[in-house]
């Protein structure tokens, strides 16, 4: 009896595991803008319930959307290497691989050296929390199915995705898979938030964050007016799967936005 009371005294001095923070619970999104070049003002983004700015974003900015009442989503790249960014001397050289196709200033990144790349991203996810956004949204996390120049698989590219789940709830943000359908129905049971795609009714992949919709999560999708995509082409689909949608040029210009 003394060593079970021992025990359970050495148990109850251990600490608990820190309960995750609360953080925004996206359900039904009835508009949306994404904008991920630089917005000159407020004023060039519209009056929506969601938004999504680059993490570089100046704070005026985001602070003007905020006081509408917007939700705000973080974008980062948390898959590639970019040469314009301030930190871009933060990544070890090991760590960058071949050239983005079609972004000459892009490299992927080798995801299976999380610790190497987790400083990085962690301190990204940090700017995130401190200029007041409600979400991440990590892009490129689908290397393994590119040419990397890394022997990446889809298991190293899983842990990868669910390590960045992991580092957002902790701080508070929801998190979005960005594309990737092939980990929708896991991602979405284990804890993603949303997600966010780009021309899945244009390439034929939307029906593949079903489990998303079935699980009363959002999906936000772009369609892209210069691959030759119309309203007429999308808008009944989107409406029958459950998919808030929307029109614009891949330069994100606000002249070009039409919403579903």
């Amino acid at each position: 009896m003394r060593h079970l009371i021992f025990s359970l005294a050495v148990l109850a001095a251990l600490p608990a595991h820190a309960a995750e923070p609360a953080r925004w619970q996206p359900r039904a999104i009835q508009s949306f803008d994404i904008q991920l070049n630089d917005p000159s003002s407020a004023a060039a983004i519209p009056h929506v319930e969601v938004v999504e700015l680059d993490h570089d974003t100046a704070p005026g900015i985001l602070q003007a959307v905020k006081a509408r009442g917007a939700k705000l989503v973080c974008y980062i790249n948390a898959g590639a290497w970019e040469s314009y960014r301030t930190d871009k001397e933060a990544f070890p050289k090991e760590v960058l691989g071949d050239v983005y196709d079609g972004y000459p200033e892009e490299r992927w990144l080798d995801i299976r050296q999380i610790n190497k790349l987790a400083p990085i991203m962690r301190a990204r996810m940090d700017q995130c929390v401190a200029k007041g956004f409600d979400a991440v949204d990590p892009d490129n996390i689908n290397g393994y199915s590119n040419e990397t120049g890394f022997p990446i698989t889809s298991e190293d590219q899983l842990a990868y995705n669910r390590w960045l789940m992991k580092e957002a709830h902790a701080r508070g943000l929801a998190i979005a898979l960005k594309n990737a359908p092939e980990f929708a129905e896991t991602l979405a049971a284990e804890g993603y938030d949303m997600a966010v795609t780009e021309s899945c009714f244009a390439d034929g992949f939307c029906e593949q964050f079903r489990p998303f919709i079935a699980a009363g999560k959002p999906v936000l999708d772009l369609e892209y007016i210069d691959e030759g995509m119309s309203l007429d082409d999308f808008c009944d689909d989107a409406k029958k799967l459950g998919i808030r949608a929307a029109l614009k040029r891949s330069s994100s210009s606000i002249d070009d936005y039409r919403a579903t």
